[in-house]
């Protein structure tokens, strides 16, 4: 049966193409591309003729049918203007329907500006969110990073030049002045990694070019115990002491009430000591340490 193939491309440099993905982009019987312009460059430089459709935002909906249809007679690969599809574009979409009418979907792995920028910024990458393009609006992104504001978790943020200072501005109004990185124009000619505050980077980025990627650290143990403006917050201790009350134990309560209102479990626990007097160091019932409740038992970088 036809398959339809996710194939990463290069974010930049030519050179991170894979042989695997060069050999299926030359044995397709379509390239469905976000840009043809951009993806036939891309083929003329591997000396490839394949025959190019579009398929972004803007014909997504008209566009799947047709897709779909060409399925039925040939494999067909789909791919972005650089890295991988699905990130921030359409490509989920089509690949979900190609599943559901039973074709294969194979992903042929490439390059990623999301996980690149981790590894140049420095921050910790183990646990990270990310949050693809800002909304534009002022008020509303101002809004999304309120939300975020709180996760421990690095974030990952994509931004054009023209609403960098911009958004550089709101991080700081909203996350305060953490470490960053701002990584720009990856693996091309020009990149450049800023590694700094974020005021730091305010200052450096005054007439930005080019595309942007940001990786911003996440909210240190402090800063989440002490957002008592944040959403879910009073929630949480309402629903905390109230499994207090009925005798629940800190494991089982820290992990209902992180999964039903979304906040991190340290952060749950962190508000599950202040319902209650605070325990004494040694559980003296059992005669062993009285540890948060992702350490009794459990690896210790392992939550509950």
């Amino acid at each position: 049966m036809p398959t339809l193939y996710i194939v990463g491309t290069p974010i930049g440099n030519l050179e991170d193409l894979t042989y695997r993905a060069a050999r299926v982009l030359g044995q397709v019987s379509l390239v469905a591309a976000e840009d043809t312009r951009i993806t036939r460059k891309l083929l003329n430089h591997l000396g490839l003729r394949v025959p190019l459709t579009s398929y972004h935002q803007h014909n997504q909906q008209a566009r799947l049918p047709e897709l779909l249809a060409a399925l039925q007679s040939g494999d067909v690969a789909l791919v972005t203007d650089a890295g991988m599809p699905g990130i921030s574009d359409p490509g989920s979409e089509l690949a979900a329907q190609a599943a559901a009418a039973g074709f294969p979907v194979e992903v042929i792995p490439g390059v990623s500006a999301v996980t690149t920028a981790l590894a140049a910024s420095g921050l910790p990458a183990d646990s990270f969110f990310f949050l693809g393009f800002l909304p534009r609006r002022g008020e509303e992104r101002r809004a999304r990073l309120t939300m975020v504001s709180i996760l421990p978790d690095t974030l990952v943020i994509f931004e054009a030049p023209h609403r960098l200072q911009a958004t550089l501005q709101d991080l700081l109004a909203v996350l305060g002045d953490r470490h960053m990185a701002v990584c720009r124009e990856l693996t091309k000619l020009h990149q450049e990694v800023f590694r700094g505050s974020i005021s730091q980077a305010i200052q450096h980025f005054q007439t930005p070019r080019g595309e942007f990627t940001l990786v911003v650290a996440g909210a240190g143990i402090e800063a989440v115990g002490t957002a008592s403006e944040a959403p879910n917050l009073d929630a949480a201790r309402q629903e905390l002491a109230r499994l207090r009350q009925s005798g629940a134990r800190a494991r089982e309560a820290v992990a209902q009430v992180s999964a039903a209102l979304g906040i991190p479990r340290k952060l749950a626990y962190q508000l599950w000591l202040e319902t209650g007097d605070h325990p004494h160091p040694f559980d003296g019932a059992q005669g062993r340490p009285n540890l948060p409740p992702w350490q009794g038992g459990r690896d210790k970088n392992s939550p509950p």
